[in-house]
């Protein structure tokens, strides 16, 4: 029986292959990359920090949260970033839950209401098919609006869905590099060689940390 020969790439939907391409500080500027591809044309992140990923609730008998990754950008904006590879129920709820918690926990103590609330992203990675939404799409995002004439009512909130299994375009139908960061990221764990390195200098260095030959024995076994 012919040998399936190994991936040359990390698996980017396991917990850990995830969090070496968008959790690390040293590789941030991937994840700032990615969330400016994201966001074209609305948000240009010039920095971001990351923060502790796990929120202890207020009181003993409330639940807590640990994010997969949670930072603040160089303007005060919350992202909160969530992987999931298998079918979870209630996973709406969840994203809703956390980015609520986030809201909540910029509360300050006092009688006076003299704060701002900061943006609060969501961006949830779903590796299979989401059938709350209608239609199915690969792409959703979700913000406060006003019912009657669909305008903006409040920027505080915005939650992006994206169903990788729905993206269908292939390496030369890819017309930006948002495009370009989905089929990579949905396709690399079968990657002889990583695609638009010359296009982008980012995916160069994705290349580089996600090359299995290039991982420590420690890493190779995580």
């Amino acid at each position: 029986m012919e040998q399936k020969p190994m991936a040359r790439f990390i698996n980017p939907f396991s917990d850990w292959g995830f969090k070496k391409i968008f959790g690390q500080e040293i590789n941030k500027d991937l994840l700032i990359n990615f969330l400016n591809d994201l966001l074209e044309g609305e948000h240009h992140i010039k920095d971001l920090t990351f923060k502790d990923k796990e929120q202890l609730p207020e009181l003993q008998d409330m639940r807590g949260i640990i994010y997969d990754i949670y930072c603040i950008t160089d303007k005060g904006e919350h992202v909160i970033v969530e992987m999931q590879n298998r079918y979870q129920p209630y996973f709406t709820d969840r994203s809703l839950f956390y980015s609520a918690r986030n809201i909540v926990n910029q509360g300050v103590k006092g009688a006076k209401w003299d704060y701002m609330l900061a943006p609060v992203y969501t961006v949830c990675f779903l590796n299979y098919d989401m059938d709350e939404f209608t239609p199915v799409k690969f792409r959703t995002d979700v913000a406060l609006m006003d019912m009657n004439d669909k305008t903006l009512f409040s920027d505080r909130i915005r939650l992006v869905y994206l169903m990788l299994p729905l993206f269908s375009k292939e390496e030369d139908e890819c017309e930006n590099d948002f495009e370009r960061w989905i089929y990579i990221l949905k396709n690399m764990s079968t990657f002889e060689r990583m695609p638009f390195q010359a296009r982008n200098a980012v995916f160069k260095k994705l290349s580089e940390i996600t090359d299995i030959s290039a991982l420590s024995h420690e890493e190779r076994e995580q």
